[in-house]
């Protein structure tokens, strides 16, 4: 009988040292997660912050230096009324990245961006003014903020 509850008590602090180890591994798993979290918020928040600026210095140039980009507008062959409302598509754009309710209309946004971004730099480099590292830097910062805006979800 006494045999027995050795074997009992050996197998019960096994399966409590096993059931142990398995807490520390969820634990470590747990903190290693958090750290990747943590730096992919970060890296998003960056990215995204980045983007902003870039975005609102444009907004800022098309509705204070309206006359400059006017003439940027007419060198590219675009018509010129587009001009405010491409100043308010980007703000609200960017309104609907920064807001975590808006799902769809983030990635109407993204798109949208995109599109931007692309037509910009072909236009500056189809006329060759030596202007398209602007939409080039705000590609790259588009695509690291949505790349890391779906891996934190």
């Amino acid at each position: 009988m006494y045999k027995m509850n050795i074997k009992y008590n050996y197998k019960f602090s096994l399966y409590l040292f096993s059931l142990e180890n398995k807490f520390n591994y969820c634990i470590f798993v747990l903190k290693s997660n958090m750290k990747i979290m943590k730096r992919n918020k970060i890296i998003y928040l960056i990215a995204t912050g980045l983007l902003s600026v870039l975005l609102l210095m444009s907004v800022g140039m098309y509705l204070f230096n309206n006359t400059e980009v006017s003439v940027m507008f007419t060198s590219f062959g675009f018509p010129t009324y587009v001009i405010y409302p491409l100043a308010a598509a980007k703000v609200l754009g960017l309104f609907a990245i920064w807001n975590p309710k808006f799902n769809v209309l983030k990635e109407w946004a993204y798109a949208g961006f995109f599109f931007n971004f692309i037509l910009a730099f072909f236009a500056h480099h189809m006329i060759g003014d030596g202007e398209q590292i602007g939409a080039l830097i705000a590609m790259v910062l588009l695509m690291v903020s949505y790349i890391f805006s779906k891996k934190q979800a």
